[in-house]
């Protein structure tokens, strides 16, 4: 049984036409119902096999997607076009009428007649939770879709062990610690163990990329396939450039590589059947290929071809991904914090052995805490989560107990009694939002698998020839993420009474000016050009608009400083400046401003104003 549930303002269908020689007898050919969930199903020949399990598991899934949305209302739409192995015609009635008759107890619920050409409308929601898709296959056993490796199953079905170890390097149980004072940590170690990552509620952030005309969903694309808007995209931009700058300088040498590859390819099949991730899968020239999830694949097979010494490691190639791709759960997207295509920075490290690869370990662990300071998150902003197998916590303790005291406060512990992963020790630090959801930002692994896998070898002092140990490190996690990260941060500052913001350097308008009239336009323009020469991103309010709508939508769209510009301001050589945040203005020469903004984004990188300086030149791209 294939399904595909959709939540719906409404469905509405007309039976028009038999397809059948003996259609479902119809009393009323018209059905429509608003507020509902619609499940629409094909029957397949497996299915034939046992058609009451059938019935049973396709009503679970519906159960869930009505408990998740909240939905009273079910339309049941027979729809042959979802499977092209269809089962036969009385089975297809048997679970339809079975099917139907049991969430008839639960639901109000309407059968579309089955056997008929239909004609039909709906409205879907559109929200993460609206859409959703299943296989169901007799007997219980899960069906494996394409593109889903054997780990994503295995890791599942893992046994984990959860501990809290605290700076001392001391081992709690996540029941048995005390979490006065960590509130986070504690909300962070009750979803990783629990392991659930759909969606109940909409993330803020989620309003707030659509407000401030940053990002968007593509509707004529695949669910997790965003688009940007300019303001959007020069944050995006900005934050790819800074990542990759701390990278360079910290030795990364900077690769790209190509975005799919071939699944047969002997060795690639084994590390994708190694990596818990689902995969888009593309058909070419009676070939099938599946498109990188982040870019390890390419500089592994660089690295393989390429001539080694011992003098050249620890080699630390880069490649900013940009796209990566991870088939993810419909039910699991939700805006910016879980994704299907996403930027990811990835710098491999290869190392002559686990002495020196816990060495740069360490460097990059600083390297993850720099950079997420630097983008304009602290370490009270995230926890820290490490994955580690149990020989090697037992062998290296004191790395491990290094690591938690780096971090200078509490982390939560997974442990694992064998590794079925590639890794034998990896961290995360997790960003908990508002709905104590946690997403992974910075990362960095251990891998002790894929320099054999790949059959890389570098030339030892002794002239031998030897596979690297590698690590696997993201010093920001996806781009989209710390997007998601920071719209987040400033919506709880928002709720906790504060104001909310993005960081200076990132802001798309630093600086606005607004005349007091029009005929303090032309020196409002001559001031912004004069800003926009020190490598400031300014723009002007020439709308004609009241002063005070004015004020209220630079507020809405968080702009640092708002510069007023009148006949005062003119003669006196100052300006009355609205500081964000701040509730006193202050008056100011316009240059002094334009300091304060350089020293506050000194070391960031810089993008011009994504948009016309003039207001009233700009589009509008989401309405709101």
């Amino acid at each position: 049984m294939r399904v595909l549930l959709l939540h719906c303002d409404f469905l509405e269908f007309e039976a028009k036409k038999k397809a059948l020689r003996e259609p479902e007898e119809v009393k009323e050919p018209r059905g429509r119902l608003e507020e509902c969930v619609v499940c629409f199903m094909s029957v397949e020949k497996p299915d034939e096999e046992n058609p009451d399990y059938v019935v049973d598991e396709t009503l679970k899934v519906i159960d869930d997607m009505m408990a998740q949305v909240k939905a009273q209302n079910l339309v049941l739409y027979p729809y042959a076009h979802l499977s092209s192995n269809l089962g036969s015609l009385d089975t297809a009635r048997n679970v339809l009428d079975g099917l139907y008759a049991k969430a008839s107890q639960k639901y109000t619920t309407l059968k579309a007649p089955f056997g008929w050409y239909k004609s039909f409308g709906l409205k879907c929601k559109g929200h993460p939770l609206s859409e959703l898709s299943r296989t169901i296959v007799p007997g219980g056993a899960s069906k494996k879709e394409e593109g889903e490796s054997e780990a994503l199953k295995k890791e599942e079905k893992i046994q984990s062990h959860w501990h809290i170890m605290s700076v001392d390097g001391a081992l709690h149980e996540i029941g048995d610690f005390d979490y006065s004072g960590r509130e986070n940590l504690k909300k962070f170690a009750y979803y990783e163990k629990a392991k659930v990552r759909q969606a109940d509620k909409l993330p803020p952030h989620i309003e707030l990329m659509k407000r401030l005309e940053l990002v968007d969903y593509e509707p004529a694309s695949d669910g997790g396939n965003m688009r940007y808007y300019p303001k959007g995209r020069m944050i995006k931009a900005l934050l790819e450039t800074y990542v990759t700058e701390q990278i360079l300088d910290y030795g990364g040498v900077e690769v790209e590589t190509p975005l799919m590859y071939d699944l047969k390819h002997p060795t690639l099949e084994k590390y994708l059947n190694r990596f818990p991730a689902r995969q888009y899968m593309i058909h070419s020239d009676d070939k099938k290929y599946f498109m990188r999830f982040a870019a390890c694949f390419g500089q592994f097979l660089m690295a393989h071809d390429a001539t080694l010494s011992y003098r050249s490691l620890p080699l630390r190639l880069y490649e900013l991904a940009r796209y990566a791709f991870r088939r993810e759960k419909s039910g699991e997207l939700a805006g910016l914090r879980r994704l299907r295509a996403f930027t990811m920075p990835d710098v491999h490290a290869l190392c002559t052995g686990l002495e020196q690869a816990m060495t740069e370990y360490k460097r990059r662990l600083k390297l993850c805490i720099d950079t997420i300071e630097g983008i304009g998150l602290s370490k009270d902003d995230v926890e820290l989560g490490l994955r580690v197998t149990r020989e090697f916590y037992n062998e290296h303790r004191e790395f491990v107990e290094y690591l938690v005291k780096e971090f200078g406060k509490p982390v939560l512990v997974e442990m694992w009694d064998e590794r079925i992963f590639y890794f034998m020790l990896k961290y995360e630090l997790n960003f908990v939002d508002s709905l104590d959801k946690a997403s992974a930002l910075s990362t960095d692994q251990i891998d002790v698998e894929n320099g054999i896998t790949y059959d890389i070898q570098y030339t030892d002092s002794d002239g031998s020839m030897k596979n690297p140990v590698i690590l696997h490190c993201s010093p920001s996690g996806a781009i989209e993420r710390v997007i998601y990260a920071l719209l987040e941060k400033a919506h709880m500052v928002h709720a906790s009474g504060g104001t909310p913001k993005l960081p200076l350097w990132l802001s798309p308008t630093q600086i606005r000016i607004i005349p007091l009239s029009d005929k303090f336009l032309d020196k409002a323009v001559e001031l912004c050009d004069r800003l926009s020469t020190q490598q400031i991103r300014v723009d002007v309010d020439d709308r004609s608009e009241s002063m005070g709508k004015k004020i209220r939508d630079a507020e809405r769209e968080w702009i640092p400083y708002v510069l007023v510009l009148g006949e005062k301001e003119i003669e006196s050589g100052k300006v009355s400046v609205r500081i964000r945040g701040e509730k006193e203005q202050k008056l100011l020469v316009a240059e002094a401003v334009a300091v304060e903004v350089k020293e506050q984004v000194k070391g960031k990188p810089f993008r011009r104003l994504p948009l016309p300086k003039l207001l009233s030149a700009r589009p509008s791209f989401t309405g709101l």
